[in-house]
């Protein structure tokens, strides 16, 4: 049944604003429909005749000449709609987080996403994904720190940024450390095409032990070059070392940096007989200091990751054969960090097994 039909009088105004509407060629296939009916209806037309002419029901009309009876030009918007409540809240958020605070299940090292959906039992795994991901949460990944905890750390740091920021004049600052268990394995190798045509490098799983060697390096910081050579890993094969290095730099001042490996210290006895030298040492926990440790990763990367070797010689041959190919493209590493001090990690939660 349709509702009476209500008397429409409109103001020039709003007569001006609905023709307009009528006009534009961008309005809305609803706004065009509704006021075209408030200017029928104005026009005296009965319901029924708008409704054929403007191509809907009968109780459409009645529903918009009432709406502009009633609230004018401002009954002919839609109204505000509550929509469907959302399943879950922020009190749902502050669950997930809360359960993160604590330990993972027994049996497993970590939470993840059906971990976290099964413990709280009326969230779905989906939704937990898309609450991690929105707060940047990564479940899989894991970063490690060392935090020193050396009473002198501001003091040997500034020793050791200074020497590679202002060296002193006419001297030699060099980093010296140890690579030690360099393994000699002996590996199948070769390239592999994959069924989609894809060709790859691959190796082997199973390998042929041919025994380890250490690597003692000398990275001169000014030039960038590397002293090296092969040797047990022992307090005497390292003084040996430190022999042939200051053998290179004959009656130069040498400024050695070196971690706190026992070998490096207590040899006041040979530090004695070369009163050229002087060792300083990096603060505990802090061997990311010494400058030969980048260039230890760079030597993994381009020289020893992939490699297969059937003796104990071939891996000292082949790391020698990179470091003269390195010396003769070296480059001084750039010290770019602006301030190193000593500083807490703040907020950390550390769980303890």
């Amino acid at each position: 049944m349709i509702p009476e039909a209500r008397e429409v009088h409109l103001s020039r105004k709003d007569r001006k604003v609905l023709e307009a509407c009528c006009r534009s060629p961008v309005t809305l296939q609803r706004d065009l429909k509704r006021a075209r009916i408030v200017l029928l209806a104005a026009a005296g037309r009965s319901t029924r005749s708008i409704a054929k002419e403007v191509g809907v029901q009968p109780r459409i009309v009645s529903l918009w000449r009432h709406r502009y009876a009633d609230h004018g030009l401002e009954g002919l918007q839609d109204k505000a709609r509550p929509g469907k409540q959302p399943i879950y809240t922020k009190a749902t958020d502050k669950r997930i987080l809360k359960l993160l605070d604590k330990p993972p299940p027994e049996g497993f090292v970590r939470w993840t996403g059906p971990l976290l959906a099964e413990a709280l039992g009326d969230v779905d795994v989906q939704y937990v994904w898309r609450f991690l991901r929105s707060h940047k949460i990564d479940l899989a990944a894991r970063k490690s720190w060392c935090e020193s905890n050396d009473p002198n750390f501001t003091a040997k740091a500034a020793d050791v940024v200074g020497l590679y920021v202002a060296p002193p004049a006419k001297a030699i600052v060099l980093c010296v450390d140890e690579k030690p268990s360099i393994q000699a394995l002996e590996r199948a190798q070769g390239y592999l095409k994959l069924p989609n045509g894809r060709a790859l490098t691959g190796q082997s799983h199973d390998y042929k032990r041919h025994g380890t060697t250490t690597l003692f390096a000398a990275l001169e910081v000014a030039t960038g070059k590397i002293i090296a050579t092969h040797s047990r890993r022992r307090r005497v094969e390292f003084l040996d070392f430190m022999n042939s290095v200051t053998a290179v730099f004959p009656n130069r001042k040498l400024h050695v940096i070196l971690d706190n490996l026992n070998t490096h210290k207590k040899n006041e006895h040979w530090l004695k007989a070369h009163p050229n030298v002087q060792f300083h040492f990096t603060p505990t926990s802090a061997s990311w200091l010494n400058q030969v440790e980048v260039w230890f990763s760079i030597l993994q990367g381009q020289s020893l990751s992939g490699t297969s070797f059937t003796s104990l010689e071939q891996p000292q041959d082949h790391i020698d054969a990179y470091v003269n190919a390195y010396n003769e493209r070296a480059e001084p590493f750039v010290w770019t960090k602006k301030k190193v001090r000593q500083r807490r990690f703040k907020g950390r939660r550390i769980t303890k097994l």
